[in-house]
């Protein structure tokens, strides 16, 4: 792990992104709904932009919480994604995304699913790398930022037992 500390600071308005894909044949599943599969690379992909745009380096999916789908995303729809780095911890940061999908025809939006990623820094070498950290401005973003620390505390505990269980 690199050692640097990066006294850069940066706002979660830097690394807000969007994304959107019009869901076609290749996408779908027999019913004509976009595959979740697809929808999770998706959110994989817009989580990696916002992540990236903050890191200015290379990042790597460290882990995805848990996902639901609210609503299907049908042939011929708008799907839109959005994110931003929620909080840096260390070398780590949490990303959230959150999926709507746009009925073309009749102009309706409806909000289809949201997820916290995790993403890590990472040098040419695949050693980590510490993030710069972010400053949450505005009071949505504050409370995403309070909000992320407890998830982490969740996510950590859930990987430690993980790793007990995989001891026995």
């Amino acid at each position: 792990m690199s050692n640097t500390q990066s006294n850069e600071v940066r706002t979660v308005r830097e690394s807000c992104s969007e994304y959107s894909e019009l869901c076609l044949p290749s996408s779908t599943n027999l019913l004509g709904n976009m595959l979740g599969g697809h929808v999770m690379h998706l959110v994989d992909l817009c989580g990696a932009i916002a992540g990236a745009r903050h890191a200015r380096s290379s990042i790597v999916t460290a882990s995805v919480d848990q996902m639901t789908f609210l609503h299907p995303v049908h042939l011929g729809d708008l799907v839109m994604l959005k994110s931003q780095v929620n909080r840096v911890f260390r070398t780590s940061m949490e990303v959230g995304v959150k999926v709507w999908v746009e009925n073309l025809r009749t102009r309706e939006v409806r909000h289809t699913s949201s997820a916290y990623l995790t993403f890590v820094a990472v040098d040419p070498q695949g050693n980590r790398v510490v993030l710069p950290q972010i400053v949450p401005e505005t009071a949505d973003e504050k409370r995403r930022w309070n909000e992320a620390a407890e998830r982490r505390a969740y996510r950590l505990a859930l990987k430690d037992k993980a790793k007990l269980i995989e001891k026995t």
